[in-house]
This record gives C-alpha cells, sequence and structure tokens, in this order.
C-alpha cells in the first residue's frame, strides 16, 4: 500500500549518486590499532546532491585528492569500494572540516541555477518568518530588497542578483546556510541539507 492511502507518513531514503572527497586516509584512521596491512583507505566525502557526509572505504590502487568528484551511487564504482556509515559534523577529521567550506562552495557554483532559484522562488515559513531570512546575515530590510527586486523580474545568476540588490553575496549566504545545517542537525527549518 501507498503511504497516502495507509494514513502513515513514510520516510524517503534520498541517496546521493556523486560525492566530493574532503579527506583521504590511505592507511584508515589514526587510531585504529590493526597493522598497516590490515586497514582499509578511507575517505570521507559530501554528497553533491543532499550534502550528506559519508565515509567510504577506497579501493586499494585509488588516490583520491580532496575535492575530486567520485561516483558513490548503484552500479559498477571506478574509486569507491563501498559506503560504510553516514557522517556526523563531529566525526570529520580536522582536514575534512577545513576543507568543507570549500567543497560546498564549489557545489553550489557548479549548481548555481538550483540556487538562483531558490532566492527567485522562497516564500514564508510562518507568519513571522521568511525562508530569506534563514541565510546569515539576512534581515527584513534584506529580505524586502530581494523581494522588490525579484518582482522586477526574476534572477538569472548569482551575478545578476548581486548587482541589482546591493550587499548580498548570494554564494557566501547559500554557503553559510548550508554549513549551519550540516553542523546544526537539529536545526528547526532546513531549506538544503537533508536530516
Amino acid at each position: 500500500m501507498e503511504a497516502e492511502e495507509t494514513g502513515k507518513a513514510s520516510k524517503i531514503e534520498k541517496y546521493e549518486d556523486y560525492a566530493y572527497i574532503l579527506d583521504f586516509l590511505p592507511y584508515g584512521h589514526v587510531d585504529d590499532k590493526r597493522p598497516l596491512h590490515k586497514r582499509e583507505p578511507l575517505a570521507q566525502v559530501i554528497g553533491e546532491r543532499y550534502f550528506t557526509l559519508l565515509e567510504l572505504s577506497i579501493k586499494k590502487d585509488k588516490n583520491p585528492l580532496v575535492m575530486d568528484r567520485v561516483y558513490i551511487g548503484k552500479g559498477e564504482r571506478d574509486v569507491v569500494n563501498r559506503i560504510k556509515r553516514k557522517l556526523r559534523y563531529e566525526d570529520l577529521t580536522p582536514s575534512a572540516k577545513k576543507e568543507l567550506p570549500f567543497v560546498v562552495e564549489k557545489i553550489v557554483r557548479l549548481r548555481e541555477q538550483e540556487f538562483v532559484e531558490f532566492f527567485n522562488k522562497a516564500g514564508p515559513i510562518t507568519t513571522k518568518m521568511h525562508q530569506l531570512e534563514l541565510l546569515p546575515g539576512v534581515g527584513k530590510k534584506t529580505m524586502w530588497a530581494i523581494i522588490e527586486e525579484r518582482k522586477r523580474g526574476p534572477f538569472k545568476s548569482f551575478e545578476d542578483l548581486s548587482s541589482r540588490v546591493k550587499g548580498v553575496q548570494p554564494v557566501k549566504l547559500i554557503v553559510g546556510r548550508i554549513l549551519h545545517e550540516i553542523q546544526n542537525p537539529n536545526t528547526k527549518y532546513r531549506i538544503f541539507v537533508e536530516a
């Protein structure tokens, strides 16, 4: 039976097909007490679509670099053996935490049109809160400036948005919100990161 027919809500699993390397651990975790020859190479990654943090087992002959895009979907994988587990922000290595903002920015820039659409379509969450206000540094004044400007015509790019609404740096705002949602999984309102 479908979820709608039974009246029960079902959680739809959302899987990543591609991910970006945050850190590559050729000898596994440093706290792994097994001998080196028994450890497996690992990578900590962030998913391209849902910003899921994952730990992967990497094939022995592969040495992925930070920011490399790897296939993690179903079927044959060229670099990845398997997905080991889902990670929390606290589970990331110091190197992975350091690289996270740069990798998130790369993903945001590659998905520019999708995020520009967010600025074109964002609406109220409650009678007193708007989705745009969830972006770090966006208050009522900036929110209204964006809303008024989009009435004149939809934004076409990040550059178009920042030139039409003074002081708004869309990439910085989106990256800031994504990082907040990753670091605070219990955030009440989520825009970009799947729970």
